[in-house]
Order: structure tokens, then sequence, then C-alpha cells
């Protein structure tokens, strides 16, 4: 029996930084055209606001082709291009107008380990395979073509495999890269638990 998606209520809720804190411990799925299932826990997150947060794209309703996105009902993916390499993956969460997202930032790995291994060019299970942005949507054949994608779509989406993380073993601190947003980079809106080694290096 396969373990139930995430409904689009789970994401359509208001608090970006509760629901930033309850992806600990889901679990991200692919099954990108032929290719065979990729999946991992989630390890890390940055929640993002759309409202007085500077370090957010769509900060006081900044709208653009990449940010418009950002402004559907939560539930979909938010997936932009960093540096013009990296896919960076995003949940789009809040009720429509609102732009809030959580950067997904790492995820240990589960299910399709050899293929992950195949997308990444490398030769052993470990960090480096996919604690990172940038590493786990190459792991999980994760590119910009699935922006917009709904989460309860075949082709991304997270379950809950009910794996635990205690509130007090989660870390919350500053987000990475976000300097340019003043005294908002300061905000502990990333989290992830403290006894896990999947999780990105500043």
């Amino acid at each position: 029996m396969s373990n139930p998606k995430l409904s689009p209520s789970f994401y359509q809720r208001q608090d970006v930084t509760s629901i930033a804190q309850e992806l600990i411990g889901k679990v991200l799925c692919t099954q990108i055209d032929n290719d065979p299932l990729t999946s991992g826990i989630i390890t890390e997150t940055e929640a993002y606001c759309g409202r007085g947060d500077k370090a957010c794209h769509a900060n006081n309703d900044t709208r653009t082709d990449r940010t418009e996105t950002m402004y559907q009902a939560g539930g979909i993916s938010y997936i932009y291009l960093c540096y013009g390499i990296h896919h960076l993956f995003n949940v789009v969460t809040n009720v429509e107008d609102k732009a809030d997202a959580i950067l997904i930032r790492a995820i240990e790995p589960l299910d399709g380990k050899n293929k992950m291994l195949q997308r990444r060019g490398k030769q052993d299970v470990n960090p480096s395979l996919t604690a990172g942005p940038g590493r786990l949507t190459q792991a999980l054949g994760i590119t910009t073509s699935f922006d917009g994608t709904a989460l309860t779509d075949n082709s991304i989406w997270i379950e809950d495999w009910e794996i635990g993380f205690s509130a007090p073993s989660l870390v919350a601190t500053e987000r990475v890269g976000v300097d340019y947003a003043g005294e908002d980079a300061k905000l502990p809106w990333r989290f992830y638990p403290q006894e896990s080694k999947w999780v990105s290096q500043k």
C-alpha cells in the first residue's frame, strides 16, 4: 500500500514557517518520464513569506514572469534557475495571491539510489549526493520544466510516511545566501534535524 500524498489543504495554510518545519520528515518523490521512482526524506527547508520578507522573490507584490507561479494557491512547485545552473525546487504555500514558498534544501535518499547516482555522476551514496538544493533536484530529475506542477501530480509529489522528528530536535537558523535582505536575512527560517548528516553546507 502506498503512502498518502499530502493534500492541497496541507499547503494552503497561513503559517509558512510551521509548514516548513512540518515538511521535515516528509518524503519527496519523483517519477520522471520512464525513469524509475526516486525519493528521499526531506531533511532541510527554508521558509519565505511573500509579504514583508525582503529575502522572498515575491516580496511586496513583486510580480514577474518567474514569480507569477508563487501567486497561485498552495500545493504546486515553484522551480527557478539559480546562477544559470541549479534548478531549485520550492513548495508554494498559503492561498492564492499570498506568494509564500518553502525551498527544499536537502533530502536523505530512499528509492532509486542508483538512478540518483547516475543523474549526479556519482559513485557513492553520501551527503554530497542530495544535501544541497541544486544537488537534490539533479538527483531527482527536477528541472524548471516542472515549474507550476501540482504536487498531487504523478511526476513530483510529497508523501507522509509518518517519519517523526520531534520539534526539540529541529534546528532553526538563518537562511543561506540572503545577505541582501538586511534584517530579514537574520530570520531563523531555515530548519533541519540536529541529528541528520543529510544537511547542506553553507
